[in-house]
């Protein structure tokens, strides 16, 4: 059985005088790729926040690798990437992902492995706020991925990409679950949802399913994730 990374219990998180994670619970595992999805405003990336230890929570409880959500010994174990690319625009890719290998204090050499991994090695040099939204977004990727982390956090990387490359990118991400990292992923894009191992689907701050893309469909007896979907929200109305 795969370990358990991620544990939460009835989480409420509170933003705006509205429930926007209400009383979320479920549990993430090392070897897969978790895919959160659901429409935007739902409360992934409140969710998502809340795991790594960035986010206010009303009640409830987080734990990841044994730890509570934002604790010290976590800091060099997870890799969080946000929707906005968390890079410097003045700088390389080269020059961002060496900065920040030199502030986790991990070997210079993982610069050039984790350029490598996401694909813009022939981009290395090239300033990053001279390149589109998608590279940024792989340059963020480089550095979440410095020290091979054992929980990868996702909030919409796929979002704006080609087709070619957002295949890629979940080939890598399913690599990094093969090596044993706990990946979750978020998306509004449902024809994703069965790139994953384990979907949690979304609405109104609540999980209305938990479960393997076929057993989603065999449960819904949908013919797709999208019409699965709606077939949950319909029910639970």
């Amino acid at each position: 059985m795969m370990n358990s990374v991620v544990e939460v219990k009835d989480l409420l998180v509170v933003r705006g005088g509205r429930h926007a994670v209400d009383g979320v619970t479920f549990t993430a595992r090392a070897g897969e790729v978790t895919g959160l999805l659901g429409p935007s405003g739902c409360g992934k990336s409140s969710l998502m926040r809340a795991v790594v230890g960035v986010q206010v929570v009303e009640s409830g409880q987080v734990t990841v690798l044994g730890h509570p959500a934002g604790s010290a010994p976590l800091r060099d174990r997870i890799g969080y990437v946000t929707q906005a690319p968390s890079v410097y625009d003045d700088l390389t890719v080269s020059e961002n992902v060496r900065f920040f290998a030199r502030v986790l204090g991990v070997d210079l050499a993982e610069a050039d492995r984790v350029i490598d991994l996401v694909d813009l090695t022939s981009h290395a040099e090239q300033p990053v706020g001279r390149m589109s939204g998608g590279q940024r977004s792989r340059a963020s990727l480089a550095v979440a991925l410095l020290g091979s982390p054992e929980l990868l956090i996702l909030d919409e990387p796929t979002v704006g990409l080609d087709p070619v490359l957002r295949r890629d990118l979940w080939a890598l991400f399913h690599r990094l679950a093969a090596d044993g990292a706990c990946v979750i992923v978020s998306s509004h894009v449902m024809d994703e949802a069965e790139r994953c191992d384990r979907l949690l689907l979304m609405r109104d701050g609540r999980v209305i399913a938990d479960e393997a893309p076929s057993d989603l469909l065999q449960t819904t007896g949908a013919a797709d994730v999208e019409a699965a979907f709606l077939n949950l929200v319909e029910v639970s109305r």
